[in-house]
Order: structure tokens, then sequence, then C-alpha cells
């Protein structure tokens, strides 16, 4: 699942999810189902990787690290990763904008043509009329199919690159090298929500890599992924709603 709605201020809007189904389908029964399979498959592909190699506790960064700290650390590390990316999409906009490489009528318009297509995934109707639905996708989507799944899954990409290739990815560079190439097959899992939504997923996914290897445990990246997830799903009805009078 990941940042689906990870541009959020386009999110979506204006497309027509009528004519498809998307993948969290347009009910509460139906995501519950989705969130089911997709979390047994994890776990059957997961389980056997795992009796392959027999990575310990460790070797995944499973272990919780700060004790209480973690919560708040991983909470900030959500509103620090939007800022951030906030900055650079502007800075690369102005320098665009300023080079004369393109206007900004033309770079809105490339924005809006190019956006995360989050209808793909998500009914935002069925967010705005569904408080069941509306709390399922901020909470287990969010939390559980999207922040965990993910980062078990970059945890376990991180140590096999290490324990195969230890020379190559076994010092603190090659494992930042690790992130880099986590982060790319992250944003190319994206890929149905368009070419945006890879890039920005990709970068997303850098962050979150390396907040995993600075602090030795996945459980900041776990909780900043769930919120960044679950803050841009709750907003995506007002966005539905408001993105139009705004244009």
């Amino acid at each position: 699942m990941g940042a689906y709605p990870v541009l959020i201020g386009v999110a979506g809007w204006g497309r027509d999810s009528t004519l498809r189904e998307p993948a969290l389908t347009h009910g509460t029964r139906g995501l519950l189902i989705v969130c089911a399979v997709e979390l047994l498959i994890f776990a059957v592909v997961f389980g056997f990787a795992w009796l392959a190699s027999r990575a310990s506790r460790d070797d995944l960064l499973w272990r919780w690290r700060g004790g209480f700290w973690a919560i708040p650390l991983g909470v900030g590390y959500s509103v620090a990763i939007r800022l951030l990316l906030g900055i650079l999409l502007g800075v690369l906009g102005g320098i665009l904008i300023v080079s004369h490489l393109t206007t900004p009528q033309a770079l809105q318009d490339f924005v809006l043509s190019n956006r995360p297509d989050v209808e793909a995934v998500v009914d935002v109707s069925a967010l705005r009329r569904d408080p069941v639905y509306f709390w399922l996708t901020v909470t287990l989507v969010s939390f559980i199919v999207g922040g965990l799944r993910e980062e078990v899954w970059r945890s376990a990409f991180l140590a096999g690159l290490r324990n195969l290739w230890p020379r190559r990815f076994g010092s603190r560079a090659g494992q930042f090298a690790a992130v880099i190439l986590a982060a790319v097959v992250f944003g190319l899992g994206h890929a149905a929500q368009g070419a945006l939504a890879v890039c920005l997923t990709g970068l997303l996914g850098l962050g979150l890599g390396i907040i995993m290897v600075l602090h030795r445990s996945i459980w900041p990246a776990v909780i900043a992924h769930g919120m960044f997830d679950a803050t841009s799903l709750a907003l995506l009805p007002w966005v539905a709603e408001n993105l139009p009078k705004i244009q």
C-alpha cells in the first residue's frame, strides 16, 4: 500500500472511479478481505524466506529501542518527511521556473496530469460516507498493511543484501547503499499510481530506510510510515471536496 496519497494536494480528485474497483474495494467487507489476503500472502512468502535464511531478530532490526520515545520519534519523523518532501518539491519547481525550463502554469498542468492515482487504491467517496471504512483505512491499512508489512519487507531486503554481500553492504556506507536500492524497488512497486507516485514513494522509502539504519530498529520507521499514510488518508475526503474550489 505504501504512501499512496503522498502528494496529498493532488490526491486523485476528478478521476472517474466508478469504472473500476480500487484495490481496497468500495466497502468495509471487501477492505477486510483484501487486507487479510495481503497479510496472508506476505506472511507465507516471508515465512519461507525466513526458513531459508534463519535471520535473527537483530538481523531484521526487530528490537524495540528507545523505550517510549520511539513512538513520538516516529511521529516526528513522519512530520519531518512530509515537510522535507514539500520543500524538495517546492525548491525543484522554483528552480525549473527560475531557469525558464517551464512556466508556473505548465508545471501545475504537469503535476495535475501526473498526480498519484489514489483512486486505484482507495475509494475516496467511501472514506467520506462510511466511518467504519474510514477508520479501518487510517488504522489497519495504514499501520499494519502499510507501515508494518512494508517496513518488515524493507528490513528483510536490507538484511538479505547485508548477508549475501557483506563486503559491499555490511558497512555503514554499504547499508545506506542498500537503502537506496530498497527505495528504488519500493518506488517501482507503486507504478500503478503513476510516474510521479513512483518518484515520491521512492523518496519516502529512502527516508524510512535511513531512519531504520540510524536507529537499528524498524519501529520508528513503522510508526513514521503508518502516521504518514494515516494522515494522508484522513485528509483525502477534505481534499476531494475542496480542491475543485481552489483550482
